[in-house]
C-alpha cells in the first residue's frame, strides 16, 4: 500500500471576518494544504471562542488562540511611548504597532507546528501587508508567504460573498459597515467607506470608545499618573499589570472624549489615506509623559530625542519594527528615560487632558536658578556678555550687508 504524502501546512492569520474565512477554503483549493487558523488576543473584544469555533468548522485543521495582551502593551505600546513618536505629527500608531507583535507570533505558531507557509488577508494597496513580511523575513527569512489578495482574480466584497456562497462558508447577514475598523486594547481605527471623502465628517455614532465630548461630563476629572523610567506603573496610587492600567485608562479618559484624531496620513505604498482614531488612554500618557520629561531630561537631549522622533515614528509605521535602525534608536531614546519617574497631575474635562502639576526625585527645576526674586546663584550681570556673544553672528552679518550697499 503506497503511503500518502503529508500535506504541506499553513499558519493563517485568522479575524473571522468574510475575508479569512473565505481564504482559509481558497488555501486548501489552490495550495492543497492543511491551514491553521491563529488568531491574536491584542484586547480586541471580539467572542475569541466563538472565531475559534468557525475556523474549524470552514476547514481549518486547528486553531489556536494567542492571548498577547500583557506582551503587547509591555514590550510594544510602553516602549513606543517612550519615544513620543507620533506619525506625521498625529497618529500614534495604534495599528502600526500591533502589526510586528502579531507577526512575530505567528512566526513562532508557524516554527511550532512546522509550517511551510504563513498567510495573511492583508490587501495589496495597504501598509499592513509591508508590515507584516518585513517581520517574517526580519524574524525567519527562509519563511514562505501566501498573500491571497496580491494573486486571487477576485476584485471585492461582492466576489468574496459568491465563493462562500458556493462553497457553503457562512457569510455574516449584517449590513455592510460603511467604513473598516481595527481594534486593539490601544485604540481603534476607522478608514475606508463614507470617510474616504476628507470633507465628510465622521458618524457621531461611529465612536466606541471615546464619549461625544459635547456629551462628556459636565465636571472635570483629575488623575495622578505615576511613571518609573518613562512607563506608567500606577494610576491615581493603584499599581496593575500594563494591560490592566491602559484599560482602566481607557475607560477614564474615554468617559471624557479624550483621544480623538482625524487625519489624512501617507501611506507607505505612496497613497494618501483618511483614518479615524480614538486612543483614550495613550494620548494622557503621551502628554503626562512629556510634561515629566520636560522635568527631569536635559535641554539638548530632549531636542535630540525631537529631532529623531519622526524617524523613529516612520519606521514603525512603515513596519521596521524589528530593524536595526529602530532598535539603536529605542537604545537611545530608553538611555534618556532613566530619570523620568515621579507623578505627573492632569485634568480630563470635555475632550481635552491638561497637565495640572509634575513632580520628580530627579527633578533638574530648581527654584534657586529659576526665581525672579533675588538670589545667590545666578549674576544678571553675566546676560551683558552672554548676550553680546551670541549676538556676534548677527552683527556681523548686519556689518557686511550695510558694507555691500554702500560698495553698489
Amino acid at each position: 500500500m503506497a503511503v500518502k504524502k503529508k500535506k504541506d501546512k499553513v499558519v493563517l492569520a485568522y479575524s473571522g471576518g468574510l475575508d479569512t474565512s473565505v481564504i482559509i477554503q481558497w488555501l486548501k483549493d489552490t495550495y492543497d494544504v492543511e491551514v491553521i487558523a491563529y488568531i491574536a488576543d491584542l484586547g480586541q473584544e471580539e467572542p475569541l471562542q466563538e472565531i475559534k469555533k468557525k475556523a474549524l468548522k470552514t476547514g481549518a485543521s486547528k486553531a489556536i488562540i494567542s492571548d498577547l495582551r500583557e506582551e503587547f502593551i509591555s514590550d510594544y505600546v510602553w516602549p513606543m511611548l517612550r519615544g513620543n513618536a507620533l506619525y506625521q505629527d498625529r497618529y500614534m500608531l495604534g495599528t502600526s504597532i500591533a502589526r510586528p507583535l502579531i507577526a512575530k507570533e505567528h512566526v513562532r505558531i508557524a516554527r511550532q507546528e512546522k509550517a511551510k507557509y504563513v498567510c495573511h488577508g492583508a490587501t495589496g494597496k495597504g501598509n499592513d501587508q509591508i508590515r507584516f513580511e518585513l517581520t517574517f523575513y526580519a524574524l525567519a527569512p527562509d519563511i514562505q508567504v501566501i498573500a491571497p489578495w496580491r494573486e486571487w482574480e477576485y476584485k471585492g466584497r461582492e466576489d468574496l460573498i459568491k465563493y462562500a456562497k458556493k462553497h457553503g462558508i457562512p457569510v455574516p447577514v449584517t449590513k455592510k459597515k460603511p467604513y473598516s475598523m481595527d481594534r486593539n486594547l490601544f485604540h481603534l481605527s476607522f478608514e475606508g467607506g463614507i470617510l474616504e471623502d476628507p470633507w465628510a465628517e465622521p458618524p457621531r455614532d461611529m465612536f466606541q470608545l471615546t464619549q461625544d465630548p459635547q456629551k462628556a461630563p459636565a465636571k472635570p476629572q483629575e488623575v495622578t499618573l505615576s511613571f518609573e523610567k518613562g512607563d506608567v506603573t500606577a494610576i491615581n496610587g493603584k499599581a496593575e499589570t500594563p494591560a490592566q492600567l491602559l484599560q482602566r485608562l481607557n475607560k477614564l479618559a474615554g468617559t471624557h472624549g479624550v483621544g480623538r484624531i482625524d487625519l489624512v496620513e501617507d501611506r507607505f505604498t505612496g497613497m494618501k489615506s483618511r483614518g479615524v482614531y480614538e486612543t483614550p488612554g495613550g494620548t494622557v500618557i503621551h502628554e503626562a509623559r512629556r510634561a515629566l520629561e520636560s522635568l527631569t531630561v536635559d535641554r539638548e537631549v530632549r531636542l535630540l530625542l525631537a529631532q529623531q522622533m519622526p524617524k523613529y515614528a516612520t519606521a514603525i509605521y512603515n513596519g521596521f519594527w524589528f530593524a536595526p535602525e529602530r532598535e539603536l534608536m529605542q537604545k537611545t531614546i530608553d538611555s534618556a528615560q532613566q530619570s523620568v519617574t515621579g507623578q505627573v497631575r492632569v485634568r480630563l474635562y470635555k475632550g481635552s487632558c491638561t497637565v495640572l502639576g509634575r513632580q520628580s526625585p530627579h527633578s533638574l527645576f530648581n527654584e534657586e536658578y529659576a526665581t525672579f526674586e533675588s538670589d545667590d546663584v545666578y549674576r544678571q550681570s553675566d546676560a551683558e556678555g552672554f548676550i553680546r556673544l551670541n549676538a556676534l553672528r548677527l552683527k556681523i552679518k548686519a556689518i557686511t550687508e550695510k558694507q555691500k550697499r554702500k560698495k553698489s
